[in-house]
C-alpha cells in the first residue's frame, strides 16, 4: 500500500473542515480538484473513505481513522520543518495576522517596520478580521496570529488548543458631542443619554453594558456601530456619547470631541492568540515567535508614547 501524502493533506482538510467546499478553499483547489484526490488516495488505500451517501459529505470509520494519522503527518512535518529553521538559524516565510484597525495602525504597523529592518525574509501578511470569523480562521490554521480584544470584565480566552498573552490593556474614555455645554462629569448623567454604542460582541459594546448593569439603567442605544471612525463621526455630529478605547483618540484632533475622564470605566484588553503547538517539543515556531516579539516591542514603544503624554495628570471627576 503506497499513500501519497499530499492526498493525505487533502483529507485532512476535508474532516477538519467538514467538506469538500471549504477543504477546496483552504488548500485553494476547485472542488473538482478535491474529490479527484479523494478518489485516488481511496484506490491506493482500497476503502472506501468518504460516505457519499447522505446529502453532505462526510467520512467512513476507515475515512476518520486515516484522517486522524494525517493529521499526525501534519504536525510533524510542522515539527521539522521547526527543527530545520532552528538547525539553519533562517528565519523567512509568511505569517498571517489578524486583527482589527487600531491595533493595525497602531500596532501593527510599526511591528512589520521592524520586521522589515531585522527579518527581512519574513512576510507578515495582515488580515482585517476579528471577532468569532477570526477564532475560527485561527482553529482552522488560515491564521497564524490573532489580535483580540476583550473588555477586562470578562474572563481572558483560555481554551487547551490556544495561548494566549496579554499585550496592552487600552483604558477608555467617555467621549460627548463638542457643541455639547457640558461634558458629562458622572455616570449618573449618562444614564438618560443618547449613546452611539458598540456591538455587545465588541469590548466597547460590553462595557456600556455592564455600567448600565451595575449603575442601574437601560442604555438609549440610538446607534449600533462597528468601527470607532464612524462612531467618533455620529458623536462630533451631535448624535450621542459613546465608549471608546483610548487608541482610538490618537488621531482625533484636540476639541474634536469632548472627552470625560470619568472614572471607573473600565478598560478592555488586548491579547495575541495562537495556536498551542502539537509538537513533540511543544515550543512555538519560531518564525511566529519573532513576529510576537515585534508586536510585543512595538507595544511597549507605543505605552511609553502614552505615557509621556499623559505625563499631566489627568482632572479629576466625581464617579457617581
Amino acid at each position: 500500500m503506497d499513500i501519497d501524502p499530499r492526498r493525505l493533506r487533502v483529507l485532512h482538510e476535508v474532516a477538519r473542515r467538514g467538506g469538500v467546499m471549504r477543504a477546496a478553499e483552504a488548500l485553494f483547489l476547485t472542488p473538482s480538484a478535491v474529490s479527484q484526490q479523494l478518489a485516488h488516495l481511496e484506490r491506493e488505500v482500497g476503502l472506501a473513505l468518504i460516505d457519499r451517501s447522505q446529502r453532505r459529505v462526510s467520512l467512513t470509520p476507515a475515512g476518520r481513522v486515516l484522517a486522524g494519522y494525517a493529521e499526525r503527518v501534519e504536525d510533524e512535518l510542522a515539527e521539522a520543518r521547526r527543527e530545520l529553521t532552528r538547525f539553519t538559524e533562517r528565519l523567512a516565510g509568511p505569517v498571517r495576522i489578524a486583527a482589527f484597525p487600531t491595533v493595525i495602525k497602531h500596532i501593527l504597523v510599526p511591528a512589520i517596520q521592524r520586521l522589515a529592518v531585522h527579518h527581512p525574509k519574513i512576510v507578515p501578511i495582515i488580515h482585517e478580521v476579528y471577532g468569532p470569523p477570526a477564532l475560527q480562521e485561527l482553529r482552522l490554521g488560515q491564521v497564524d496570529v490573532l489580535i483580540t480584544e476583550q473588555d477586562m470584565s470578562l474572563p481572558a480566552l483560555s481554551q487547551p488548543s490556544l495561548s494566549t498573552r496579554t499585550l496592552y490593556v487600552d483604558e477608555y474614555r467617555i467621549v460627548a458631542p463638542p457643541a455639547w455645554p457640558e461634558t458629562p462629569r458622572t455616570i449618573g448623567e449618562l444614564a438618560g443619554m443618547p449613546w452611539v454604542a458598540g456591538e455587545p460582541s465588541q469590548a466597547c459594546g460590553q462595557a456600556l453594558d455592564r455600567l448600565a448593569a451595575i449603575h442601574g439603567f437601560e442604555p438609549r442605544k440610538v446607534h449600533v456601530i462597528t468601527e470607532f471612525g464612524p462612531t467618533l463621526s455620529l458623536v462630533v455630529a451631535g448624535h450621542g456619547v459613546a465608549i471608546v478605547p483610548e487608541l482610538a483618540l490618537l488621531d482625533v484632533p484636540d476639541g474634536e470631541v469632548r472627552v470625560s475622564y470619568i472614572k471607573d470605566v473600565g478598560a478592555r484588553r488586548l491579547d495575541a492568540v495562537t495556536r498551542v503547538s502539537r509538537t513533540r517539543s511543544g515550543e512555538p515556531d519560531p518564525v511566529q515567535a519573532v513576529v510576537i516579539g515585534a508586536i510585543e516591542d512595538a507595544t511597549r514603544e507605543l505605552v511609553g508614547h502614552l505615557r509621556s503624554a499623559h505625563a499631566v495628570e489627568e482632572p479629576g471627576e466625581p464617579v457617581a
